[in-house]
This record gives C-alpha cells, structure tokens and sequence, in this order.
C-alpha cells in the first residue's frame, strides 16, 4: 500500500492518529518532535579551558546567592512522552563537559572528547553541518581545539581546526549580525583569553576581534554584577565567559562544577551522558517548556491539531503547571524568563480557555519597547514575531498587549523593508514568507485552512518540511491537506448543482459570490464530519444574498416574502412548481424564492435525518421565520445569528433554552455587528476606511474576551462564533478594499486557488 493511500484513508478513520500515538510517532520520523533549532540564549555557544578548582566547604551552598541546580526537581515529569525534551547536541556544550577533570587529570567523561574527534568536519572545524555560519563555526571549531589541546590529544584533529580558526576569522566581518548567537559577544572574548592561556596560535588582535572584545564590554556595562547577582538575567547561561555559570546548560554546568564540585551538578551532567548516548551534549536541558509549546503551535499550523485534543491538553496543562506571573522559560525550573516561550505559551493558553493575564508583559516593557532577555543588546527576531502573535489576542482595556502589537509590528517591519527577516533561534526555509503572511493577514483574518496551506509552503516547499536539523516529507502533511481539498472539490461540484438546479442565477447570485459562500464555509470548517455544518452555512449564505438583493430595497416586497413563507409553512406547501414568473422583465417574484428556501430547507433536514438521525425541520422553518419577520422591517435581520444557528443545529440537539441564554444573546448581538459591517461597508476615502476597521476590531475584541473567558458550558458553542466571525472579517478585510490599503499582496481569488483547487487550474476559467 502506497504512503499516500494509508495516509488518507488513515484520515478517514482516524486510527494513524490515535491519541495513544501521538508523539511516538513523530519520535520515529524526527529526532526531536518539532524541535525547530531552538538555541539556548548562547545559540552556538562557547567553552572553557582547563581553570583552577577551587572546591566549596560546602556542596550545596550557593553562588551569588542563587541555588545551584536541584537536579532531583527535574525529574519524574512526564507528559505525552516528551520529558525533558531534546534540542540538536552542540559541540561547543561537549567541548565544556570534556574539560572537566575526573580528578586524576583525566578526562571524567572520555566520551564528550571521543564525540568531539569523531565530529570534525572535513574543512577542520566544528558545528552545525547542515548551515553554515561563521560565527557558529567559529566558536565551536575554538571550544573543541581549546578541549582538545587542554588535554594534549589528538593533535592533528586540533592543529586542522586552529587552521581553519586562522584562515576564516576575519570572515566574521562579513557575517549578518543577526545570525550572533545570544551571549556571543560575552563568551567568545573571554574563550579567546581561555585559548592565548593555553598558547593556542590564534591572531588576537584583528579589528573584528576587538570589536567583539568591544561588545562584550557594552553588554556588560547593561547588566552590572552586582545586579546580575541578584536578578536572573540570560548571562546566567553565559557565566562561563564571565568565569561563572549554572542553570541549564551542561557547559555552565560543567564551569559550576568545576568551581564548587557541587554533587548536583555532577547529577546533572551524568543524566545529560545517559540521555543522548553518544558522548555529545545539547546546548540545554531540560527544554520541557519549549517542546510542549513548539509541538502544539506546529500541530495547529499544519491542521491536524484535531486529531491531537488529548495529548494537546496535557501539554498545555503541564506548561500552565508551570505558568508565572513573570512569564516562562523554555524549561520548568528556570527562573530567567524569555518573551518567546511566554508569549507562544500565553497565546495557546488562552487560546485554549486557560485564564492568563496580559499584565505578564509588563516584565519584557522598559519606555515603551518590548525586549526579550533583561539587558540584551540586540533583539531576537522570532521573540518579536511570537509577542506580534500575542497580542493579537487582545481583550478590551488590555493596554499592555496593544502596545506590543505597535511594538512588535513596527520592529518586524523594519527588518522585512531591510530584508533582515532572519533569526538566530530557529531554522526554517521561509520565515521572511511567514512572518510577511502575520504582517498581511491580521489574526481576526486568518482562515485555518488559509493558515495551514501557506504554512506548510513556508515551512518546506513543496519536497520536505524543515524541523531543526531533520527533514519531514511535506508529502505527508501534503496528503492530508490534498484529502480535504479532494473532499471540498466533491461538495463544491454538489454546491454547484444545487445553485444550478434552483436557478439561484436568476435570483441575483452570480457564480463568483456563489463560490465565496462556499470557499468562506469550507476554510473555516474544514473537517471531514463537519459536511453539514459547512454546506448548511454555505447554502444559508447564499440564499440570504439571493433573498436580500432581490428583496432587500422594497418593504413591500420584503412583507410579501415573509407572508408567502409564513402561509407555505403553516400549509406545508412544498412549492414543487419552480416556474419564473415575472411581474416585469427582470424582477423575481416571491414565490420562487420561497419555493427554493422551503426545498432547500426541506433538502438540509432530510440529509441530517439520514445521516444522524435527528429531525430539524420544524427548528429549522422557525429559525428562517424569525430572521424573515425582522429582516422585513428594514432588511437587517441578523443574518450573523441565522448562519451561527444554522451551522450549531447541524452538530446539536434542543438548542432552545441555549439561544435564550444572557452568553449566546451577547455573542449574537456582536456577530451580527461584525456581518453588517462586513457585508454593507463601502467606505471609500482613507480615513472613513480606518475609522470602519477601528470599529470592526473592537467588535472583534469585544468577540474575543467572551468566547476565551469562557471555560466551561459554552465553550464549543462560544468557539463555533469565533470562528465565524473571522470569516466575516476576513471577507471585510479581503473584499471590501481593506486588504489593498491596509496591506499587499495575495488576494482573495489566489486563497481560493490554494484552499479549493490546488493545482487543478482548469477550474478556474469555469468560475472568474
């Protein structure tokens, strides 16, 4: 059986997604499930030589008054199988542990320096083998000879490394200053001093290496010492460069140990030599926070997070386990919190219904900018990029979030306009084409299946998804997108009969709104036993364009729709005769109209009988009557609320005593705001347009706080709104001429290519 035959019909029945498997399967096709490269503050990091012991009177007193790791505490959690998680084994983290004297001046772990022999690459040097950096190469390629020299071993790997130092240092002058690990400018220098110290022949006094001399001295001046002692800060991970560190890094772990020989961090290192199994070491562990964050965020973009509830809940129960009102770090027990991991946790948090404040932000705020790390000297782009998500998220009064989102937004595109969209922290193949999608497309905007489509191109292409170091054929996800996109090819072609039989062209539909009807139904609810929600929203939008264009301008027509429907109703008469009759050329009389709603009505109610046994009809005749009777008094009659209801009797029984609930009302109320301003905005000058998207954002804020605050009762029904309401946006927003002044690019004809029809372009002709 082929891969993508099993995958697909795996879909259908859901057994390749079992809840059981979830991460156990990624484990198998990746090393790391998600893991995207994530550095540690150092990224590449550094190492150091062969320092004086001095041994601690006691081996569990502290440094500066800050605990050394309590092993112990980072052990027996457990969630999904991930553990501590993984990140890629870092040659500079290896070169540090290899340093450490087992007390007889040999190496206590022979294994770090057989891995560092064993991974040279072929130019000499030492580090990513999969992207090149100099700044990467560099510092590895000095940490590993440093190692190596320290001991007197293997002299020709160390003499081919220092020659690659020599040949390539002043390639550092060329490299972009963002691919600048965190803590560079702080461990290099003092690696440097390390390496003269041990007479290792390298030239110390280039103009780049004084200027990375010059640096360090910069970032030091932001953090004094003495402040440093006392508030976590990111050179916590960087000590080593300072003569000093701990925390979670098996290099400033190893630096602690060798100063205090502290039992704990010698646990710490010896679980770290158990769980990768092969004498090399990452650049930091645990990394718990980070992949339960990463694997859920990854799951939703690609759009299969649905078959992942169970294990996604578990992730995020741990990680607000461990939730502060400082924010997180990517690992349970550190206390130097970071803007990245707090802001993807805080957006997926509430997201999910977990209550979590956005004064959280005030911790990475100083005069209006947002930082990462208390006193770095540069920003992280992904950290900026992750704080933009989040603050789309923003309830009314949340001051704090709309301040990052000017921040954030204002940083990202700067460096899109100087094409600097690139990070130390992550390895993807497009994240200028991701981050250029956040800035177009606002969140309120963002359709799922829109998402995940240009998700899955920016993440791989075509050929394989980027995850860290390891390829995941994009066939995969690929196969699954394709499956839903061959099942809304299906409904679209049953969605056209339908318009054609019913002759809805004449009723003042053309084929271009006919398919926006439908393409906005199926974006938004994708899933596969989600057909008759998605084709009741679809059919019911349209008939509601055909009753309002054709209808909408006389209230004696309008009276005269809700009288036949009315009469048809209480009579039973099914209308079976759909000849046109015409009072003058061009118009519609009201009997064909009805006669298509009561058939398509009748049409909705027998589908859902046959297919799940429920029996809608008359819930369905009164919802139409109810929005008919106000619609005729001056044709807005709540269009938001008939599609939402329509779409939740689809999956519900008795909703009765639900849509008279204070909740459902108040959801109601700003659903059909945002529809009318959606459907019947026309602003035409700059500022009418800006004060029409101000008001469509509160709509939506207001939209926000009631469907995420909610926790328990509603929250199906709540998200359902959330949901709907983003397609009205997104139509606001991508038809209405907002799109092309607020921003560039794709349009709407080019997402429906991609969500509807792929690659199969001959369709197109028959539909623009």
């Amino acid at each position: 059986m082929s891969f993508r035959y099993y995958a697909l019909n795996s879909v259908q029945n859901n057994n390749f997604f079992s809840p059981k498997t979830t991460i156990s399967y990624f484990r198998k096709i990746s090393r790391s499930p998600f893991t995207v490269a994530k550095s540690k503050p150092k990224g590449c990091s550094i190492s150091c030589s062969k320092l004086p012991i001095q041994e601690s009177k006691n081996s569990q007193e502290t440094q500066h008054d800050l605990s050394l790791i309590q092993w112990q505490h980072l052990q027996g959690e457990d969630a999904l199988g991930l553990s501590d998680g993984e990140i890629t084994i870092s040659a500079y983290d290896t070169a540090w542990v290899a340093l450490i004297d087992a007390g007889d001046k040999t190496p206590a772990f022979p294994s770090a320096v057989k891995w560092i022999v064993d991974n040279q690459l072929s130019d000499g040097s030492w580090g990513d083998a999969h992207l090149f950096s100099y700044h990467d190469r560099l510092i590895n390629t000095l940490a590993c000879v440093v190692a190596l020299r320290s001991w007197n071993l293997f002299p020709h790997q160390s003499q081919k490394g220092i020659t690659f130092f020599q040949e390539n240092i002043e390639k550092l002058e060329e490299e972009n200053h963002e691919h600048m690990p965190i803590g560079f400018e702080v461990a290099f220098p003092s690696l440097l001093e390390i390496a003269r110290g041990i007479n290792i022949d390298v030239p110390y006094d280039t103009p780049v290496l004084k200027d990375i001399f010059a640096k360090k001295e910069l970032k030091l001046t932001r953090i004094p010492k003495e402040i440093m002692h006392k508030i976590p800060t990111t050179l916590l991970h960087s000590l080593e460069g300072m003569h000093g560190s701990f925390l979670f890094s098996p290099s400033s772990t190893a630096f602690a140990f060798m100063h205090t020989r502290d039992n704990n961090c010698l646990k710490y290192l010896r679980n770290a030599v158990e769980r990768f199994n092969g004498g090399g070491f990452s650049q930091c562990l645990p990394v718990d926070l980070f992949e339960h964050i990463w694997i859920v965020d990854r799951l939703q973009r690609l759009g299969i997070s649905r078959y992942f509830e169970e294990g996604i809940k578990e992730c995020l129960d741990y990680v607000h386990r461990y939730w502060t009102d400082k924010g997180i770090c990517w690992a349970r027990c550190s206390h130097v919190q970071d803007i990245d991991d707090t802001a993807m946790a805080f957006r997926l948090l509430r997201l999910h219904g977990y209550q979590v404040s956005a004064d959280v932000f005030m911790n990475f705020e100083k005069e209006g900018e947002f930082f990462c790390f208390a006193g770095q000297s540069n920003q992280a782009l992904t950290g900026m990029f992750n704080l933009y998500r989040a603050s789309q998220l923003a309830f009314p009064k949340e001051e704090i979030l709309k301040n990052a989102k000017e921040s954030s937004s204002k940083y990202l595109k700067h460096k899109q306009e100087k094409d600097e969209l690139i990070d130390k922290w992550i390895i993807m193949k497009d994240l200028p084409g991701e981050i250029g999608f956040a800035l177009k497309i606002p969140w309120y905007a963002s359709l799922p299946r829109v998402e995940t489509r240009f998700y899955i191109e920016q993440y791989g292409g075509e050929n394989d998804v980027w995850i860290g170091e390891t390829f995941i054929g994009t066939s995969y996800f690929s196969n699954i997108f394709n499956y839903f996109v061959t099942l809304h090819q299906l409904e679209w072609d049953t969605f056209q009969k339908w318009y054609e039989e019913s002759r809805l062209h004449e009723c003042g539909v053309c084929r271009n709104g006919l398919l926006e009807c439908f393409y906005l139904a199926a974006a938004t609810i994708f899933e596969e036993d989600r057909s008759d929600e998605r084709m009741a929203w679809a059919k019911s939008s349209v008939l509601v364009k055909a009753i309002s264009s054709s209808f909408g301008e006389s209230s004696d027509s309008r009276v005269s729709l809700f009288d036949q429907f009315h009469n048809a109703r209480r009579s039973d008469h099914h209308f079976n005769d759909r000849s046109m009759i015409l009072d003058r050329p061009g118009s519609v009389q009201p009997s064909l109209l009805v006669g298509i709603l009561i058939g398509t009505l009748n049409q909705i109610s027998f589908d859902l009988s046959m297919s799940d046994g429920r029996d809608v009809k008359n819930l369905i005749y009164q919802l139409w009557e109810d929005w008919l009777e106000k619609w005729k008094l001056d044709g807005e009659g709540g269009e938001g609320e008939l599609m939402l209801k329509m779409i939740l009797l689809m999956k519900h029984n008795d909703l009765t005593s639900l849509f008279s609930h204070p909740h459902f009302v108040r959801l109601s109320e700003i659903i059909n705001r945002i529809n009318l301003i959606s459907q019947y905005s026309k602003a035409s000058r700059n500022v009418e347009k800006e004060k029409t998207k101000k008001i469509m954002e509160n709509e939506m804020e207001q939209m926000v706080e009631l469907v995420l605050s909610e926790i328990d009762t509603f929250r199906d029904v709540s998200i359902t709104f959330l949901d709907v309401a983003k397609a009205f946006y997104y139509y606001f927003f991508m038809c209405k001429g907002f799109y092309y002044y607020f921003s560039c690019g794709d349009h709407l004809q080019s997402h429906i290519v991609k969500v509807l029809l792929q690659k199969s372009y001959s369709l197109i002709s028959d539909v623009f």
